[in-house]
């Protein structure tokens, strides 16, 4: 076994897709174990913030779980349960569901999704160690410009 690094040149010719796939997925499981110490779950997070008009709903107003799928559609992961997410933040007082079965953040959701939004700094600090913004803006260029390359439909 060899702890050499590879060659620039070795490097260029190995696949992004792999690399990605495996950025992707190492970034998902830090932060969710980040989130996981402090006693939430990535999914849980999303519903309050989806939920919250102080964030990423733009009226506060309640959603279905089918609903709330839907606007997660993107980042949501295959394993993701969002009824059973839901659940629990139900039983600890941080949603209420209504008649309809839309689901409401409550004062309570609202502390514990603004307290765990304050550790996002901390989280991105420690993926971002010893990378440079400058480096980081043009491996997001280089990986936007793969996508508009092989997507006809891409932005």
């Amino acid at each position: 076994m060899t702890t050499e690094q590879p060659s620039d040149a070795e490097l260029a010719a190995q696949p992004a897709a792999y690399w990605t796939g495996v950025a992707y997925e190492a970034l998902i499981a830090f932060t969710r174990a980040r989130q996981a110490e402090l006693g939430f779950t990535q999914p849980q997070f999303w519903l309050l913030r989806n939920l919250s008009k102080h964030d990423l709903s733009p009226d506060g107003h309640g959603m279905t779980v089918p609903e709330l799928r839907q606007a997660m559609t993107s980042y949501l992961r295959p394993e993701d349960d969002l009824e059973a997410e839901a659940k629990f933040l139900l039983e600890h007082g941080r949603l209420t569901r209504d008649g309809e079965g839309r689901l409401w953040i409550t004062e309570a959701g609202e502390e514990a999704r603004t307290a765990l939004k304050r550790h996002a700094p901390e989280i991105r600090a420690r993926i971002h160690q010893g990378i440079d913004d400058a480096d980081y803006v043009t491996t997001l260029k280089v990986l936007q410009r793969m996508i508009q390359n092989t997507t006809p439909t891409a932005p």
